[in-house]
């Protein structure tokens, strides 16, 4: 579904992602691991369109999107749930959905996707008219996927999913990914828990300072030494 060949991003002089490969197949979860700084969210915004790249390709169903503006890029099934979850705080719950279904044609579209939405998070059924910023951080990044869902993504881009929770909110966010996983949906995750992330995942990359330097199916890596001492406590 998504091939990404030789993606360099730089800031300034600065080079963040340096001739970065990696690939998601249909259905599956690839995780993105490694330090603060390394690269990871810089990749996922560059995907998006919200960055544009030095150089490389960006290639989803077989077309270059490398450079194309985020919406279309939306339009076209590969969406993002941003780090920090940014969601419109001063907008009803229920607004928030609204604004996740506009590629959608039609009232009745929207309201199947509100509803099959608030099947998967019930909690937020019952917030519908609360605003937004008066959730709590767990309900907050329930909103922030399933205002993406409602573009129905071929590919969702998930940036720190679990940052700043509580504990059992991090669990039910992993319990999430999860039951979207078994649905079919495709994934990218970006995660700062290696652990969790190596868990759901069937694909890992490990990037340092901008670059790949291990991948493999996620068991192998979760397994490699030096994963284990840098990443899982070992």
């Amino acid at each position: 579904m998504l091939q990404v060949i030789g993606l360099t991003v730089a800031y300034g002089r600065t080079e963040a992602v340096r001739g970065i490969d990696l690939s998601v197949a249909q259905g599956q979860v690839v995780t993105l691991i490694g330090a603060n700084g390394a690269g990871k969210t810089t990749i996922l915004r560059t995907l998006s369109g919200l960055i544009r790249p030095r150089a490389g390709r960006i290639v989803l169903d077989g077309q270059d999107i490398a450079g194309m503006r985020p919406h279309r890029i939306a339009a076209r099934g590969m969406v993002q749930v941003p780090e920090g979850r940014q969601i419109f705080a001063s907008l009803t719950v229920a607004e928030n959905l609204v604004l996740g279904g506009w590629t959608q044609r039609g009232a009745a579209e929207t309201q199947r996707r509100r509803d099959s939405v608030l099947g998967r998070f019930p909690r937020l059924r019952e917030r519908l008219t609360q605003n937004a910023g008066a959730l709590s951080g767990g309900e907050q990044q329930m909103l922030a996927i399933g205002r993406a869902l409602m573009a129905t993504p071929r590919l969702l881009l998930l940036d720190e999913p679990s940052m700043g929770l509580a504990p059992l909110f991090i669990e039910e966010i992993f319990a999430i990914i999860a039951e979207l996983k078994a649905d079919g949906v495709t994934i990218l995750l970006v995660e700062q828990n290696a652990s969790a992330a190596l868990e759901v995942a069937d694909i890992a990359h490990v990037l340092e300072v901008g670059r790949v330097t291990l991948s493999g199916p996620a068991a192998r890596v979760a397994a490699d030494p030096a994963v284990v001492a840098a990443y899982l406590g070992g």
